[in-house]
């Protein structure tokens, strides 16, 4: 059900409006109009942190549908705002003189019994002084202001013309373009007299504001609802990074921006439920050419297929697809590469950083595709199933094992060091498993290389023969040291422990080491690199089945 707008307030049905007094509680307007068994006009909103009290239906009658059972609210218009334009906004944020009770409570310290004691900020006038002066201000934040109109038309590029980065986050912008629908030749008096008729009648275009600022790089549009649009923009062409986290927009709207977005080198677009990649004309992903990082983080994108639609883009570098809901991975052999379009250009050519994180990826074959992606160094796999060696997964040290040419895993460096050890470890471990099933060698494309790098025998000879010593017969120097919290301060040992020991028989000697009879222990490796250590929950695998190499550092811990 819709009504006419309320002469009185305003309010149109699709207009984003903030409560009054509490701008980060914005809402969509769903309704306006009379509710049965009360006085006036009323506005139905659907707020976007759901937090409202109904469905947009009242003692039996629907007014409006909201987007879950508790997102709508029926509201008086004094209660909400449609906001203020973007040069008040400026003026409120960077050349107010007060400071907000909020801002206030945040000066303070607490002393050591608990008081508040007062700050001053060293420098703070100077610093406002020069952020006031409009004309030298190059960046600026405006994020939950509830700006939703430019303000006086062509007066932006004259009171900031250096601005090179914005921040409009979370505000009440939704029209990437402005249609006036008055013909007055003498708009801007009529605008000038009339402000509530300009709110009716327009809406912020985000394009013309691009066009005001020549000097803009850096926009922000998060946590603004954009209206979806169906045809080209005006262009943006000073425009190199542009941020539409959780702003709705979808891949078809995502190829009309590419026509405007001529320098776009970032382009950000998380929580954005974007499932599909749809090129306009092909069947990948043109133009962009200039685009270096794409971030699609929490989205919806469940097949490789569609990542492969962005192996064209010649200038990407870093692809972020953490939190999406990918299963595996798979970079296309010579006889698939054939089937891609005619091109010497090798799929995903630049990329150097590729993160996954928190996917549903599972399988080996998937990790070991990451080598094939031409200059690769960089990527994450933290919570995927294949990384978690709780349930099933495998540890960092064999992933690094595997990944041959990564230089950061999970954020953190690859030393030298860590990838020696890795690989030895590794070796190591798919050696033990060799001798009870030689056909896995088939599932560790690296092993035969890293063997032979490193000139790890795997043969297990005769008692007393000679030669170099292998790695089931070798003893390896284990360092313990206990962090238990009720086994007091006890030093470090360094052992000469046997390749073929078990985790259980470990723990009865640490109880015999440090007189820890009386505690149920469990076992931790500590390995370089790793931002936790590894339990070793397995009382029957050996160390050499779990690939602990010789200076291997294991943490003794009690149960809890």
């Amino acid at each position: 059900m819709q009504d006419s707008p309320d002469s009185s307030h305003g309010f149109r049905v699709g207009q984003r409006v903030h409560s009054s007094g509490d701008s980060r509680r914005i809402g969509t307007v769903k309704y306006v109009g009379p509710v049965e068994g009360y006085s006036g006009t009323w506005v139905g909103v659907d707020w976007d942190n759901g937090e409202g009290k109904h469905d947009g239906s009242i003692n039996g009658v629907r007014y409006f549908h909201a987007k879950s059972e508790r997102s709508g609210s029926l509201v008086r218009a004094p209660n909400l705002s449609q906001g203020i334009s973007l040069l008040e906004a400026l003026e409120k944020r960077y050349r107010s003189k007060s400071t907000s009770d909020e801002e206030a409570d945040e000066m303070y310290v607490l002393s050591t019994s608990n008081n508040r004691v007062s700050i001053q900020l060293v420098g703070k006038d100077k610093i406002q002084d020069k952020l006031s002066r409009f004309e030298e201000l190059t960046n600026a934040s405006l994020a939950y202001m509830g700006v939703s109109f430019p303000g006086i038309p062509y007066q932006i590029n004259t009171t900031v013309p250096n601005m090179k980065e914005l921040d409009l986050t979370g505000n009440l912008l939704s029209d990437w373009k402005m249609e006036t629908k008055t013909s007055n030749p003498n708009f801007l008096s009529y605008w000038l007299s009339f402000p509530s008729i300009h709110l009716l009648e327009s809406s912020l275009d985000v394009g013309k504001i691009c066009g005001q600022l020549p000097a803009l790089q850096a926009l922000n549009l998060s946590n603004n609802l954009m209206s979806p649009y169906k045809s080209e923009l005006p262009p943006l062409e000073s425009i190199s990074i542009l941020v539409l986290n959780n702003t709705g927009v979808d891949w078809e709207q995502v190829e009309l921006l590419r026509q405007s977005l001529t320098a776009i080198a970032e382009l950000h677009l998380i929580r954005n439920n974007i499932s599909r990649v749809l090129p306009m004309s092909s069947s990948f992903v043109q133009g962009f050419n200039s685009l270096r990082l794409l971030n699609l983080d929490d989205n919806c994108i469940a097949e490789w297929d569609e990542v492969m639609k962005l192996s064209q883009l010649r200038c990407l570098e870093q692809l972020y697809l953490d939190k999406n809901c990918l299963n595996s991975i798979l970079y296309p052999d010579n006889g698939q590469q054939n089937e891609l379009e005619a091109t010497s250009y090798k799929p995903f050519q630049n990329l150097h950083c590729l993160l996954l994180g928190d996917n549903n990826i599972g399988d080996l074959v998937s990790i070991d595709s990451l080598n094939l992606f031409p200059n690769l160094v960089e990527t994450r796999l933290s919570e995927n199933p294949i990384a978690d060696s709780t349930s099933g997964g495998v540890p960092r040290f064999v992933l690094i094992a595997r990944l041959a040419k990564i230089k950061v895993f999970n954020g953190s460096e690859v030393t030298p060091r860590e990838r020696k050890d890795s690989e030895i470890r590794y070796v190591r471990l798919v050696i033990s498993r060799l001798h009870a099933n030689a056909e896995e060698i088939k599932q560790h494309p690296r092993f035969s290389e890293l063997k032979s790098l490193y000139g790890i025998e795997d043969e297990r000879p005769s008692t007393g023969a000679s030669g170099p010593q292998t790695i089931g017969s070798g003893f390896l120097s284990i360092t313990l040291k206990c962090v238990g919290a009720s086994m007091g301060e006890k030093q470090p040992l360094t052992k000469k422990l046997p390749a073929t020991a078990t985790v259980g028989k470990l723990k009865f000697l640490c109880e015999s080491f440090f007189k820890l009879k009386s505690l149920k222990l469990k076992l931790f490796l500590q390995e370089e690199g790793s931002p936790l250590p590894v339990l070793l929950d397995n009382d029957t695998s050996s160390l050499m089945d779990l690939g602990i190499g010789n200076e291997s550092i294991i943490l003794v811990d009690e149960e809890s």
